[in-house]
């Protein structure tokens, strides 16, 4: 099978630029739009990528605002959060999707935060997508977690954000957690880890009340070894689809031929690509 690598140049109406990094099978039998973790630029799901158009999906990789390919840092002077992420990036990638495979059915979906972000995207436009794949993703709800994690987080939830704060970004790459994210990221991801309900400083839809409309099949994949993304956060995380068809498949390291953690099949996702391809699209 034939592959084309391809790099597509996107602007967003505010100006922020990037690169959409593309996978395209002839002939390909679906597309998707994928959504990085918090942090992860999107070249490092190139792996990931080929696998799936080595099995006749069309993979477009998104990039976050700040990360990789974006023109725009995150500093004192330069600060975003959900609103621009789902309301003026995705739209520009979508559209850029949408005139590369005008007559594919399109999918979106994500891992960790992306996985969150692809949901709540299909709330506000649930005409741009006909089916949600989620990799090692879920809520990130305090509640919704092993109770082991019940104590700490919500500490968590507030010290992150006061430090964003206090700094003009969160130094991600200094605390190992995430990259030097935007501070309003941070603010209503926070907002998600303490109250359990999705919304965004700026957005003025109810993204609860969007996503409880939409309609879509939904395939997830958890990993054994994944106590950022637990089973449990998922499962909450798809209660707020309640209209949607949803499949969960579990995967250790057995069928993963690496750790099962949150980012180790990254470099070897030849079962999760698998996985994904081989389900209902």
């Amino acid at each position: 099978m034939t592959i084309q690598a391809r790099d597509l140049a996107v602007v967003a109406d505010d100006g922020h630029a990037w690169t959409l990094l593309a996978r395209i099978p002839e002939h390909a039998r679906a597309s998707l739009l994928w959504l990085p973790a918090l942090g992860v630029a999107a070249k490092h799901y190139l792996p990931f990528a080929d696998a799936l158009a080595a099995r006749g999906i069309a993979v477009f990789l998104h990039e976050m605002r700040g990360n990789g390919s974006s023109t725009l840092r995150p500093d004192r002077q330069h600060d975003w959060g959900y609103r621009e992420l789902l309301l003026q990036d995705l739209p520009a990638s979508e559209a850029a999707v949408a005139r590369t495979m005008a007559d594919t059915p399109r999918l979106i979906g994500g891992h960790s935060l992306g996985g969150q972000l692809a949901c709540c995207r299909l709330g506000l436009a649930p005409e741009t997508a006909q089916g949600l794949w989620l990799v090692a993703s879920g809520s990130p709800y305090w509640r919704a977690f092993p109770a082991r994690n019940r104590l700490w987080l919500p500490l968590a939830y507030r010290f992150l954000p006061w430090l964003a704060r206090l700094r003009g970004t969160l130094p991600g790459r200094l605390i190992g957690f995430g990259g030097n994210e935007a501070r309003g990221v941070i603010r209503d991801w926070a907002r998600t880890g303490l109250s359990g309900r999705y919304a965004g400083k700026g957005i003025d839809t109810d993204l609860e009340a969007a996503m409880s409309r939409v309609r879509v099949p939904i395939h997830g994949l958890t990993l054994t070894d994944d106590w950022l993304g637990p089973a449990s956060s998922l499962r909450f995380l798809l209660s707020k689809l309640p209209l949607s068809r949803a499949r969960i498949d579990l995967l250790g390291v057995g069928e993963l031929n690496t750790g099962a953690d949150h980012f180790s099949w990254m470099k070897r996702p030849e079962a999760v690509a698998a996985a994904l391809a081989e389900g209902n699209l």
